[in-house]
């Protein structure tokens, strides 16, 4: 590929993985001071990575006949269409729906199951494309056992990052408590169907940072430095969301830095396992499990968890040492010692 056409892919990416999210930054700062609920932009946001990236090949190699383009077509239009309802949630806030929890806004509701109905109609387009599309733009799943060997060390260092976090805060029986309940295996029960459900917004992530950014920082800036730049600018990409939506803008600076920390140590580990398996959907789960054993360790169903969480400056040591020592350590393994 010339320097040219990599430069324009870049650019379309960047406006679309950057730009629109700063953008709609500004719509959120505007929907916090009217006190209207932000649920809907990080749905949202997650998509918007891979859109910059099928956009640009759409836009730069439209003649390539082993381009997914069905696939790519539907998960463009499912993200413009969550892009118009997320603004709608700002500028209609008074639409809204009884439900038996109570009332809900209309758009965040229909959002959600347009990105339901888009999970499915992109698995059938994908399925659809055929092996030989899928492994010319790197859709296709391969490597199964070290795949699955990754995700299941993933899931062990989770556990116990939580287990020192809890032991620390000397709430281990707390945690046990979580751990015995019946919900919390209902929940994880639960896991594999919601991420057919709802695998699209994750994808809408790895496919950006994992497939496509994270070869072009090591090809230019070397294998480690890459994906240290990398997780940098993961963590800067939440900015708006860290500031109006996961906390108060007074501690929207302690969140922005815990971010970036975590970022850059899940994105090592992230980073090596997409180079040991060449699998994008690997990081593609253990983004999800990521997500989504929220709701198991803090012993709650409800997504608002993630709003509005009780930061401050004390944590961010611990999240270092946590976060460095058994994520951040793989950059150690030989996958970033070898030489392209």
């Amino acid at each position: 590929m010339n320097s040219k056409m990599e430069k324009r892919q870049l650019i379309i990416f960047g406006v679309a993985a950057y730009a629109l999210p700063y953008l709609l930054g500004i719509l959120m700062w505007y929907g916090y001071t009217k006190q209207i609920g932000l649920a809907a932009f990080p749905n949202a946001q997650m998509m918007y990575p891979a859109m910059g990236v099928m956009l640009a090949f759409l836009l730069t190699r439209g003649t390539d006949r082993e381009m997914p383009k069905a696939f790519y077509r539907c998960f463009i239009g499912t993200t413009a269409i969550l892009v118009v309802l997320t603004v709608g949630t700002v500028f209609a806030p008074e639409a809204m729906i009884e439900m038996p929890g109570g009332r809900v806004s209309a758009c965040l509701l229909i959002l959600q199951y347009v990105q339901i109905l888009g999970s499915l109609i992109c698995l059938v387009c994908l399925i659809a494309a055929g092996k030989k599309k899928r492994e010319a733009y790197g859709l296709r799943w391969k490597k199964g056992k070290a795949s699955v060997v990754c995700i299941l060390l993933f899931l062990v260092l989770y556990f116990l990052r939580v287990v020192i976090a809890y032991g620390l805060g000397g709430q281990l029986s707390m945690f046990a408590e979580i751990m015995a309940s019946p919900q919390t295996w209902i929940i994880v029960a639960m896991l594999p169907l919601q991420f057919l459900l709802a695998y699209i917004a994750f994808f809408g992530e790895e496919y950006g940072w994992r497939y496509y950014l994270q070869p072009i920082l090591q090809e230019k800036f070397g294998l480690r430095p890459g994906v240290l730049l990398l997780g940098l600018l993961w963590g800067l990409w939440h900015l708006p969301l860290d500031i109006f939506f996961y906390v108060t803008p007074d501690k929207g600076l302690i969140m922005v830095v815990s971010q970036i920390i975590t970022c850059v140590g899940l994105g090592i580990f992230f980073g090596y396992a997409y180079m040991k398996t060449e699998n994008i959907w690997v990081p593609v789960i253990m983004h999800f499990l990521n997500n989504n054993l929220v709701l198991v360790i803090s012993g709650t169903v409800s997504a608002d968890v993630m709003e509005n969480q009780n930061v401050a400056w004390s944590d961010i040591p611990l999240a270092l040492v946590l976060n460095g020592v058994l994520f951040g350590v793989f950059i150690l393994a030989k996958e970033y010692r070898r030489k392209e």
